[in-house]
C-alpha cells in the first residue's frame, strides 16, 4: 500500500528547504516560522504557483511554545492524525546558525540560536515523528566544542529509539552555483525500518550531480580586472557558474530585479574590486564564470555583481541559491530581510536531491512503503 511523507516544518523561513521537498511529492502539512516577514513570504510564493496550504496551518510562535502544555498537545494531536492516515511522519529543520559558523559568534550551545538547536531536538524526542532531517554548519559539525553538542544530541536521539545518518555536503555537489558546506542528519525510527535493512543502506549520494574534489581542481579562473573583456574559459562546467544561472533565471526581467542596495558614497570602492575577488571578508566581487562563495549577506559581508559597480540583487542572490524563477518575494519585505532570508536558506538544488534520498531509502528499506 502507497504511503505518504508528511512534513512538518520548523524554522521554515521563505521555505528554501520545503520547495524541494514539495516537488519531490511531499506533503507540508504545517509550517513554523518565527519571523512573520519570512513567513509572509512563504505563503506568498506558494499561492502565487499554487501550491497547496499546509492543512494544519502556518505558525510563527517560537518553537520552545511547543514544549508547553497547549501547543505541545495540539501539535501532538496533529501528527497522530497523518499517522492515524496510514502517513509517515517527518520534521524537517535548520535551526538558525550563527553561534556555530566559524564566521559567526562562536557561543555554541549556550547561544540564543544555539539553543534552539537543543530545543528541536527535545522537540523530536517528546513528539516522536516517524523521521526527521537536522540541517546546520559544518562549524557545528568540525568545531570539538560544538561537535560534543552534537553527539550529545544525538545520544538522546538514540536513546528514544532512532537510528541516524550523516554527511557533511556541498551543495555544489547538486549543481547549486556556490561553495556552501553543510551538515545533514537523517534520523529514522528503528521499528520502521524493515528487518532485512538498516540505516547504512541510505544513499546520500544518488542525487549528486557532481564530484566536489572534481570540481575544486579545475581550472577556474581566478581575477580579472573590473569590467575586462574576457571569453568563457575552457574546461570549467558552466552550469555552475553565476553567469549561467543569472541567464537561466532571466534575473534582468525577474520580479525581485530592482531590489538592490545602491551605491551611495561607495560607489568608487565598486569600480576598485577585481573580478572575482573574494579574498576579503566583505566587499566579495562575484566571478561571471566561476561559482559564488556561501550566499551569506549579512554580518557587513557584500556580494558585487562581475561586471557592474553595484551589489547584487534579490533576483540573482535568488539564483545563485538555485531556486526556480519563479520563485519572487513579496514587496512589502525589506531589503535587509529579503537578503537575510535568502541566506539563511538551504539551497533549493540541494534540498530537493536530499528529499530525494529519503524517498529512495523510504522504497527500498522501510515497511509496507510505497511511494
Amino acid at each position: 500500500m502507497a504511503k505518504n511523507l508528511s512534513i512538518f516544518s520548523f524554522f521554515a523561513g521563505s521555505g528554501l528547504l520545503d520547495l524541494g521537498f514539495e516537488d519531490n511529492g511531499y506533503q507540508i502539512v504545517f509550517v513554523n516560522e518565527y519571523s512573520e516577514p519570512f513567513l509572509d513570504a512563504y505563503k506568498s510564493v506558494r499561492e502565487k504557483n499554487n501550491y497547496k496550504k499546509p492543512k494544519y496551518g502556518y505558525s510563527n510562535n517560537n518553537i520552545e511554545d511547543y514544549l508547553s502544555d497547549k501547543n505541545n498537545k495540539i501539535l501532538r494531536q496533529n501528527l497522530k492524525k497523518e499517522q492515524k492516515l496510514d502517513n509517515f511522519t517527518g520534521f524537517i529543520g535548520g535551526p538558525p546558525c550563527p553561534d556555530f559558523s566559524v564566521g559567526g559568534k562562536n557561543k555554541g550551545r549556550a547561544g540564543d540560536n544555539g539553543k534552539l538547536t537543543g530545543i528541536y531536538f527535545n522537540l523530536i524526542c517528546d513528539l516522536l515523528p516517524d523521521f526527521f532531517i537536522f540541517e546546520n554548519v559544518k562549524g557545528l559539525w568540525r568545531t570539538k566544542k560544538h561537535r560534543d553538542f552534537y553527539e550529545e544530541m544525538k545520544t538522546n536521539i538514540h536513546a528514544r529509539g532512532y537510528t541516524t545518518t550523516e554527511q557533511l555536503m556541498n551543495s555544489i555537489e547538486f549543481g547549486v552555483p556556490q561553495d556552501r558546506d553543510r551538515i545533514i542528519l537523517f534520523g529514522i525510527k528503528k521499528k520502521v525500518i524493515n528487518k532485512n535493512n538498516n540505516i547504512n543502506e541510505f544513499n546520500w549520494d544518488m542525487f549528486k550531480v557532481y564530484n566536489k574534489n572534481d570540481v575544486f581542481n579545475l581550472d577556474w579562473p581566478t581575477k580579472n580586472k573590473f569590467q575586462e573583456q574576457i571569453s568563457i574559459p575552457e574546461n570549467i562546467i558552466n552550469e555552475l557558474t553565476v553567469s549561467y544561472w543569472f541567464s537561466k533565471n532571466g534575473v534582468d526581467n525577474h520580479f525581485n530585479t530592482y531590489d538592490q542596495f545602491l551605491p551611495r558614497a561607495g560607489l568608487s570602492k565598486f569600480k576598485t574590486i577585481d573580478e572575482g575577488d573574494v579574498s576579503k571578508k566583505s566587499y566579495k566581487r562575484l566571478h561571471r564564470y566561476r561559482f559564488s562563495p556561501t550566499a551569506a549577506y549579512g554580518n557587513n559581508e557584500v556580494h558585487i555583481h562581475p561586471t557592474e559597480a553595484r551589489r547584487i540583487s534579490v533576483a540573482e542572490a535568488l539564483a545563485i541559491q538555485s531556486l526556480p524563477s519563479f520563485f519572487t518575494l513579496p514587496n512589502e519585505m525589506s531589503l535587509t530581510q529579503k537578503f537575510k532570508t535568502i541566506g539563511n536558506g538551504v539551497p533549493y538544488l540541494l534540498a530537493k536531491g536530499v528529499s530525494g534520498s529519503i524517498s529512495n531509502f523510504f522504497n527500498t528499506s522501510v515497511a509496507g512503503n510505497q511511494l
